[in-house]
């Protein structure tokens, strides 16, 4: 016990020493820049596919998890853009769409790098382009699973014409789709501390990290969500009509907060780790 309030504090020394304040700011400010892009190409990509319905299903499932609070007025701005013609897949708008996101996925690597200490080499290009891959992958998933929602239903309405009994688990089928979208959440936090960094990342040696931030983000969620159906009004108070910017801004702050505190984490374990293997091999631990 004593070793993990060691590891905590030295984590959170290094959060304050990486800048880690001043990079959860660029995490939510561009976060919340890449998300209104981000939806506009998934609405042409669904368009390309004919499926325009499911690209408002989609932004409601992007934001699933979000406390209604934050989520709320978001979504509202949202469907108010996605309501405008964007044109086809391969128009401009689409185009400049994913560039801008991608710039999200820039914050998240600038941010696991000084966590892990390691120094940028890779090209430009190369970082870019990889950024840019992400947010196709992203879109696709985002969509694939709108659809899985989206039939899943329909499917099992079919099963339990075929099988009645299957009707006590019909409750379990209704938190499948929290179920898939945590897989999602923890398959991303893997990509991101694994491929990311310019640094190779094992599993095991993220998995302390992914572990603190999923529980923190969860928690987290639920105390904000919490706080703001009490104390919302103190925001209007503060920031009049920008006061549903500010709980966004400040809701993915505390997430890129919390994110970069678990890549510093699994930073202080594994120096952790490497002390304790060079003090058995009868070496010197490097400073």
């Amino acid at each position: 016990m004593l070793e993990f309030w060691r590891l905590a504090l030295e984590s959170a020394r290094n959060f304050d020493g990486d800048d880690g304040y001043a990079m959860s700011s660029h995490i939510a400010l561009q976060g919340l820049t890449a998300i209104f892009p981000f939806l506009i190409f998934v609405t042409s990509l669904a368009g390309f596919f004919g499926a325009q319905k499911m690209a408002d299903d989609a932004a409601g499932t992007f934001f699933d998890i979000w406390p209604p609070q934050v989520s709320g007025p978001i979504l509202n701005e949202i469907h108010r853009v996605l309501s405008a013609r964007h044109g086809g897949l391969l128009t401009l708008s689409a185009a400049l769409a994913v560039y801008f996101s991608s710039s999200g996925v820039e914050a998240l690597r600038t941010a696991l790098n000084r966590a892990y200490g390691v120094k940028e080499t890779r090209p430009w290009w190369r970082l870019r382009l990889q950024s840019i891959g992400y947010v196709l992958i992203g879109a696709l998933a985002l969509l694939s699973l709108t659809l899985l929602l989206v039939l899943g239903p329909v499917i099992w309405a079919g099963l339990l014409r075929l099988a009645p009994a299957l009707e006590p688990a019909s409750h379990l089928v209704a938190w499948g789709r929290y179920l898939v979208a945590t897989i999602i959440l923890l398959v991303a936090l893997i990509v991101a501390h694994r491929v990311l960094p310019n640094a190779r990342i094992r599993l095991c040696d993220c998995a302390p990290g992914i572990a603190l931030t999923f529980g923190a983000w969860m928690i987290f969620a639920l105390a904000f969500s919490a706080y703001l159906s009490r104390f919302a009004f103190n925001y209007v108070a503060t920031y009049a009509g920008l006061a549903s910017v500010m709980i966004a801004i400040v809701f993915l702050y505390a997430l890129g907060a919390i994110f970069i505190y678990g890549a510093e984490l699994n930073e202080a374990v594994a120096r952790a780790r490497q002390a304790r293997g060079m003090k058995k091999g009868g070496t010197e631990a490097p400073p």
